[in-house]
């Protein structure tokens, strides 16, 4: 899918491009009542971009410059901003 289709509530969502910029790391409380690390990237394709959020682990694994696909992610509105989001059940891989 192109990033200029998604669209906020969309689901299971496959989509690849490329890192531009990430966002400071900070820490967050998650709803389940842990503490998490998360940072907001830039994700770029031919159609445009949209932020993308990093969570944990995740944000070590990519930099500026990466070609990421994700998998079953999914499309919210934070800030009235769209985001993408690989979340718990998505898997965010590195191409090379």
């Amino acid at each position: 899918m192109k990033i200029n289709e998604l669209k906020s509530g969309m689901r299971r969502i496959e989509c690849q491009g490329k890192i531009i910029d990430i966002g400071e790391v900070r820490d967050v409380m998650t709803k389940f009542g842990e503490t998490s690390r998360v940072a907001t990237a830039t994700l770029e394709d031919e159609s445009g971009t949209i932020k993308l959020s990093l969570w944990n682990e995740t944000i070590d694994n990519v930099k500026v410059d990466d070609t990421v696909k994700i998998e079953n992610g999914y499309v919210t509105s934070f800030r009235e901003e769209v985001q993408l989001n690989s979340g718990r059940y998505g898997k965010l891989t590195v191409i090379e």
